[in-house]
Order: C-alpha cells, then structure tokens, then sequence
C-alpha cells in the first residue's frame, strides 16, 4: 500500500510521503489548537508544519509541485498558518491588546513585501539570464560580466523570504503563553526588519553594472569569437533532459577530430547535464539567434538525434549535413525515414547500410558511409575469465519504449526468470544488473518489473555474503572505499571551473577550460572506476545505476551480457565475449535472427530463459564455445574493420565531405558571379543563367 502510494504521489521515498502527511494533518491539528486554545499544542502543531515543508522543498519533492497545482501552494500554508495564529489571539482573548494589532499589521505588511521581493528575484533573474550559455568560449575579452549575486539571496528565494515570518510567530506565541508583550513585539519588529532588508538587499543587483550585457551585445561577442576561432565541424543536438548522454557518447570523439569542432546545444538543461569537454560549445536556445549566428565556415553539421529542432541548422546550405545518431541497431529508430533530409547518414559498418536498404524508407545506398564507432574503443577484448575468478554476468535490459510491443524490452516478461536463473547458477556466476536509464518512465509495469528485479539481486546479494563458500577481503575493500571518497573528492574540487553554484552568465563567463585539470581528471575517473570495482568482493550481485561507472566499464568488468534488441548489444559484441539476448516478442530463434541482425551469434532466450545454461557454458569454457567464430564475423559487419581505426575512418569521412561542401560552395559562387557579369562570362567557359 505504502509502494502503491509512493508512485501514486511521484515520490522518491517513503520518508517524503510521511512527511507530506504530517504537514497536511498538521494544519487542521493548528486550527483545533486555536479553537480550544492551546498554546502548546499550537506550538507543536506549527512546529510540524514548518518542518515537513522544509525538508519536501530541500528534498525537491514532486509533491510539492501537486500542492501547488491543488491552491494550497506554499504561500497560502504560510498565509493560513499566520491567520490561524491570529484566531488563537483572539481565542486567548487578546484580541484588544496592542500586539494583536501589531500582528495583523505585521502579517499584512509582510505579505505586502512578497511582491516587491519576488518581482526583484524575477527581474534579477531574467536580466542575469544570457541569450546564449557558452563553454569553453572567450567572452571575457569581448565584454564584461559582472559576478552574480550571492547565491544565498536568490537560491529558493521564495521559501527563504516567507521563513522570515518564523520570527514573529515565535514571539507571539511566546507572548501568548508568558504574556510578555516585548517577545510579541521583538518577534514582529524582527519580522518585517528582515523583510525589508531582504528587500533592499536584492535592489542594487538590478542596476546595470550588476547585469550582463543585453542580448545584441553577447549575440554581437558570440559572433566576434565565432570568426576568429573558424569552426569546421558541428555536433547539433536537442532533446529532452534525460537525453543528454546522446551528445555525451560523441563528446571523445569531437575531442579527436582533425578539424576545429564546435558543440551547438538548443537547451540550457542538456549543457547542466554535460561532461566537461575540451571543444567549445554554444547552448542557443532561441531559432532566432542560431539562424543569425556567423557560422559560414562550418562545412559539416553532425546530429546525434531526429527532432524538429534540427530544421534551424538544416536550412543552411553552406554545409554538408549528417545524421550520426546515438546508437547503432536493429530498432526501427536506426532507419527513420526522417533521415532522407541529410546529405549522408554514417553508419558503423556493413550492417547499417544493409538495414536501410531492406527498409526501403529512402535513404540512397550512395549516401550512407561506414565511419565504424569511434565510441568503442574504451571497450576491451575478451582473454577470458581471470583466474580464481568466478565468471561475471552481465544483464543490460534497454526500456519499454514508447509503445508497448512486447519485444521492446526483456524486463516485463522475462527479467525475473533471468536472473532467478543467473543467481541460481552452479558452478556460480556474479550477477551485475545495469538498467536503461529510461526504465519505468513510461510503463508502471516496467517500473514495477524493474523494482522486483533489484529485490532479488539484493536478496541474492545478502544471501552470498552469509554463504562460507565465498570470502571477501574487508581491509582491501575498506581501502577501495576510502579511495573512492578521496577520488570523488578530488574530481568535485577539479570541477570548480564550472561553479554549479555560479549563474549562466558567470559560468559563460569562467568556462574556459583548463587542460591539466581535464587530463587530471581524465586519470582521477580512471582511478575512481579501479577503486569502485575493488570496493565490494568480486562475487557480490551488484544493482548498477546512474552515470558511473559506465556502460563500457561494466562490459569490461563482464565475461558475457544478456540485453535486448538495442545499441547496447552492437556495442556489446566489440568486446568479442559470449552475449544472449531475449525474443520476447517469442518470434521464434529463426525470424528474430533474420529480422536482427545483431543477433546472429548470439544465445536466444525465450522468456523463461531456459537457454541461459548455454551462455554460461561457453563462458566457463571458451575453447568449446561454438559461436565465438560467429561473433568475430559479426563484429567487422556491425561495426566495420578493426584497421583503419574508427576514428581514423571518422575523421577521413568529415574530410571528405567537407571537400564537397567546399565544392557546393565553389559552384555556387560561379554562378552567382556568372549571373552578375552576364554573357561576356562565357569565354571563361560558364554561362550566365
């Protein structure tokens, strides 16, 4: 009932909903109070109520936002916590007395400071606020930003400013219960005092040496930077907040292009969400802005995703265009018909071109180049399992997508029987359990799948721990841990540069980065990805979520994987290690091949999982293992040959097209300059039109 409710309300906890409760009781439990009265239990009931709110908005709660949505935002519960003192007053019979005037004055007032105070951190807000959100961009030489205001006075203004009433509701109730009239008058004057103060505090933020340049100023900086830096090479990307890992996945490759990269981003949260890089980006959320920025020397456009934002960049015709995507599988995502507006489509290997042309959505087999993925080669090969080592297995699932064809993802009819067999397994195995980021977003069922899957590798977790067959090393583990704390230390003091705490425009400002700290944290999330998997004995079933350590770390860290028709088993067989995956659509082992490509050396499961013993028997023994030939084949298909290197092959393919932007450009000067200079041209061997 308690579970059913948390997902009911949005909340991340069973601590939020009984804090929701006890503030929503608690203000019937100050109206009983001052109708009896009483003071204490006032004091108590009120107490409550300024505690729950506290810890739902510290805690971000959604519920918060409900409240909000239902009239009973957070400006009504302080106003009706305020009035219902006023009742107990009057209750207590002190309703002639001067400080029950001066309460009515105190609480009317201020509430007649919030306007003020929220058009200020309004005004303050959007005036900070810059038309574009840079990285790695010298702005500092073109014009000046001033530092931002102390974050104390604008962080979670709101709640800070209706807390200074804490003050006179102390005082009054002091008042009330000793008859002291000072406390009721300290605790008003204190009130409004702060009020005012805030107040004033907040003014001098909005004079215009406090405030960056306005928009044509910093579009005007933008544009300056872009001529002399010249960019040659755009990654593009929009999308939702939880999408940021689609641009984060190609951030390594930008890094290594032999022409000068530039990032444009559409939105501010996905820039929050980005790993630092050393290539300049632009966040330009306004159509507007982007369609007059200076970009005439850029040759290629490369786009990471299909949204209708990328229609803004497309309409340029100086540059070559290329739809690189975030992934490369047998999902209908992976032949979008969507994609015929790109001059090429780049695939990793024969695989992709073959899967658009037995799509048959449009795409030219000339316009699809192989580039393989630069992406991969984090991943190691496999030299089988280490010695002394139980074999570690790795389950994948991807999400249930957005519509609920029952192949989408293994969780819903399938992950429980996995894993109930993995953690069962004899000889032993180890189970990792690392989910799709999006699980449960769309599908309660899945969301529920997804929970029911942890409890079990936790339960199988605690029950290997207790078992004397398997004995850890608490001092080596004590030691990993103590790393990891010193690492993430180290790494969260390197990421100052880009202060969290700091606005857009001070961080626009201050987002240069520094190439010794980006190469020393490079090696500190090295260290810290050593450190974590040292940290719990190497037979311990693990539930693995959030960015670290990456997906690519668990492969490395696995003998074998389990996962669904995703990008995740393309990426999987670079690694050359023994893979299954689940035809929960039950297709039978022979379409689901011929329908997925990335599936031919794999183990296919049926939803019962019945099949996993021939997974575990070739990672056991590798020399017995009848697809390994299969999945070197398969490999080179997938995602092109291991020579050149794909980022080699990249590289050649931005070079080249490039050459044929430069060509369009050429060609289209000539006939510009022919049509101008009319038939005389023509001695010169081109025509007027």
């Amino acid at each position: 009932m308690i579970t059913t409710a948390i997902r009911v309300a949005r909340v991340g906890s069973a601590a939020e909903l009984a804090a929701a409760a006890l503030m929503t009781l608690g203000y019937p439990g100050l109206m009983l109070a001052a109708l009896v009265p009483s003071v204490p239990a006032f004091a108590a009931a009120a107490a409550v109520t300024y505690l729950a709110d506290l810890y739902l908005h510290r805690k971000g709660s959604y519920l918060i936002t409900l409240l909000g949505k239902v009239r009973a935002g957070l400006s009504t519960r302080f106003l009706v916590r305020e009035l219902l003192l006023i009742l107990l007053l009057a209750r207590l019979d002190l309703s002639k007395e001067p400080v029950f005037y001066a309460a009515i004055a105190c609480f009317t007032v201020f509430f007649g400071l919030q306007a003020p105070h929220g058009a200020l951190v309004t005004l303050i807000g959007n005036r900070r606020q810059m038309p574009v959100v840079t990285r790695n961009v010298d702005l500092v030489s073109r014009m000046r930003i001033p530092d931002a205001p102390p974050r104390r006075l604008l962080s979670g203004a709101g709640v800070k400013m209706l807390h200074l009433d804490l003050a006179a509701v102390v005082g009054l109730l002091v008042y009330a219960l000793t008859d002291v009239e000072l406390a009721g008058f300290v605790g008003v004057g204190v009130t409004l005092g702060l009020g005012m103060l805030y107040v004033v505090a907040l003014a001098p933020y909005l004079r215009a040496k406090r405030v960056p340049p306005k928009a044509d100023k910093v579009l005007k900086a933008v544009s300056a930077w872009l001529r002399e830096y010249r960019p040659e090479t755009v990654l593009y990307f929009s999308g939702s907040a939880d999408s940021a890992y689609q641009v984060n996945m190609w951030l390594e490759t930008m890094e290594q292009l032999d022409s000068r990269p530039l990032i444009i981003l559409r939105e501010r949260y996905i820039l929050e969400k980005m790993a630092p890089t050393t290539v300049p980006v632009i966040c330009v959320p306004g159509g507007v802005h982007l369609m007059n920025m200076d970009l005439s020397t850029v040759r290629v456009a490369l786009y990471a995703a299909n949204v209708g934002k990328n229609i803004h960049l497309l309409r340029v015709p100086t540059m070559k265009h290329v739809f690189i995507g975030h992934g490369d599988s047998d999902k209908l995502a992976s032949v979008n018909p969507f994609s015929k507006v790109y001059d090429e489509v780049w695939t990793a290997g024969r695989a992709g071109r073959d899967r658009y042309a037995i799509a048959d959505v449009g795409i030219r087999d000339e316009d699809i180049v192989e580039v393989g993925r630069p992406q991969l080669a984090p991943i190691e090969p496999w030299k089988g399992t280490p010695e002394g080592r139980i074999p570690t297995i790795l389950y994948a699932p991807t999400w249930e997508g957005w519509d609920d064809n029952p192949g989408n993802t293994s969780i819903l009819l399938a992950g429980e029987n996995i894993v109930r067999k993995l953690v069962a397994a004899e000889p032993p195995v180890r189970v990792l359990y690392k989910p799709h980021p999006f699980t449960g977003t769309r599908s309660a069922k899945a969301g529920a799948a997804h929970r029911r899957i942890t409890a079990l590798i936790k339960k199988a977790a605690a029950e290997r721990a207790a078992d004397p067959r398997f004995t850890a090393d608490p001092a080596a583990q004590a030691q990993a841990k103590a790393d990891l704390i010193r690492l993430k230390a180290r790494l969260d003091a390197l990421s100052l540069a880009f202060d969290e705490k700091a606005d857009e425009a001070v961080t626009s400002r201050d987002g240069l980065v520094d190439m010794r700290k980006h190469e020393e944290a490079a090696r500190l999330r090295a260290e810290w990805n050593d450190a974590y998997w040292r940290s719990f004995p190497a037979f311990e079933h693990r539930v693995i979520t959030g960015t670290e350590p990456r997906l690519y770390d668990c492969f490395n860290a696995s003998d074998a994987m389990v996962s669904d028709i995703s990008s995740v088993v393309s990426d999987f067989i670079a690694s050359g290690k023994p893979y299954a995956v689940t035809d929960s659509a039950e297709l039978g082992a022979e379409e689901f091949k011929r329908q997925n490509t990335a599936v031919r050396a794999a183990v296919i499961l049926t939803n019962s999982a019945a099949e996993l013993d021939r997974l575990l028997a070739a990672v056991r023994d590798p020399a017995a293992d009848p697809l390994a030939e299969d999945r070197k084949e398969l490999k080179e298909y997938l995602l092109g040959p291991d020579e050149p290197t794909s980022i080699e092959q990249f590289n050649t393919a931005v070079a080249n097209l490039a050459l044929k932007a430069e060509a369009r450009n050429m060609s289209q000067e000539s006939r510009v300059a022919a049509a101008a200079g009319g038939p005389e041209l023509a001695e010169d061997g081109v025509t007027a039109v």
